[in-house]
C-alpha cells in the first residue's frame, strides 16, 4: 500500500515538475519575442547603408557660438524656430538665410538664435536637433545645420538616422568624431531639444519656420514672421524694427 502511495506521489511530483518547466519555457519564449521586437529596429538600422552624403560649400560665418550667431549686443535679436525635416525651413535656409546673415547679422544689426521644434515632425527631427547641439559643443553648430539641410529629402524617410548623423559629422573639418559620438550616445541634449519645443509652443508657434524679432533686451517679440518671407519683405520688417530700436 505504501509503495502505491509513493508511486502516486512520484507521478504528481514529475507532473508538477513538467508543468513548471512548461511555464518557464513559455516565459523565456515571451521574453525572447519581446526582446526581438525591441532590438529588431536597431539591427535593421545598423544594417542599412549610410547612402550618399551631400557636402555643401561651408560658408564664411560672422562670430558665432553654438546655436547663435552675431553680436549679442546688436540692436535686434531674431530667434528662429525651425525643424531640420521641414521643407519650408530648408527653403528659408537655402534662399533667405544667406542674405539675412550677410546684411544683418554680419553687420552687427541682428543677433541670430536658432531653435529646433524637434518634436514637430518626428523622431528624426529630435535626433537631428540633438546632433546639431553636439556639434555646437565644438562650435560647429552652423556647419552641421548646413549639412543637415543639404541632405534633407523628405519627412521621416531615413535622412537623419544615427549612422547618417555620424557620417555628416565626419564631413566637417576639425570636428572631433569621438567626442561627437559620445555626446550623441549620452542623449545629453534631449532636454534642450524638448525645451526649445516647449518655448516655441508657449510663444504660439503654429508652423515652421517662425521667426521672432525682438528689440534686444525686451522679452516681448514684435509681430512673428511665419513661413518663408521674401528677402524684400524680411528687409522691410527688420529695417522697421531697427528704426523702432533707435527711438
Amino acid at each position: 500500500m505504501s509503495s502505491k502511495k509513493l508511486s502516486v506521489r512520484e507521478r504528481r511530483r514529475r507532473q508538477q515538475k513538467r508543468q513548471r518547466m512548461t511555464v518557464l519555457m513559455i516565459v523565456v519564449g515571451l521574453v525572447l519575442i519581446v526582446s526581438g521586437i525591441l532590438i529588431a529596429p536597431s539591427i535593421q538600422q545598423a544594417s542599412q547603408p549610410v547612402g550618399d552624403i551631400v557636402v555643401p560649400d561651408f560658408r564664411e560665418l560672422p562670430p558665432h557660438q553654438a546655436n547663435t550667431m552675431g553680436d549679442p549686443n546688436a540692436p535686434l535679436t531674431v530667434v528662429e524656430f525651425s525643424d531640420f525635416q521641414c521643407p519650408a525651413c530648408k527653403a528659408f535656409s537655402d534662399m533667405v538665410e544667406g542674405t539675412f546673415v550677410e546684411e544683418y547679422v554680419a553687420t552687427g544689426k541682428v543677433y541670430f538664435v536658432y531653435r529646433s521644434m524637434g518634436k514637430w515632425i518626428g523622431q528624426e527631427s529630435v535626433d537631428a536637433a540633438e546632433a546639431a547641439y553636439c556639434a555646437g559643443e565644438q562650435n560647429k553648430y552652423w556647419e552641421y545645420h548646413d549639412i543637415l539641410f543639404a541632405n534633407h529629402t523628405g519627412e521621416n524617410v531615413g535622412d537623419f538616422l544615427e549612422k547618417r548623423l555620424i557620417a555628416f559629422a565626419e564631413k566637417i573639418d576639425g570636428l572631433d568624431i569621438k567626442a561627437f559620438k559620445s555626446c550623441l550616445d549620452s542623449d545629453k541634449y534631449v532636454q534642450q531639444a524638448n525645451a526649445d519645443f516647449a518655448e516655441g509652443r508657449q510663444l504660439g508657434v503654429q508652423g515652421t519656420p517662425t521667426l521672432f524679432v525682438y528689440i534686444t533686451g525686451s522679452d516681448t517679440p514684435l509681430t512673428p514672421i511665419q513661413g518663408v518671407p521674401q528677402v524684400a519683405q524680411l528687409r522691410q520688417i527688420l529695417d522697421d524694427a531697427l528704426a523702432q530700436a533707435e527711438q
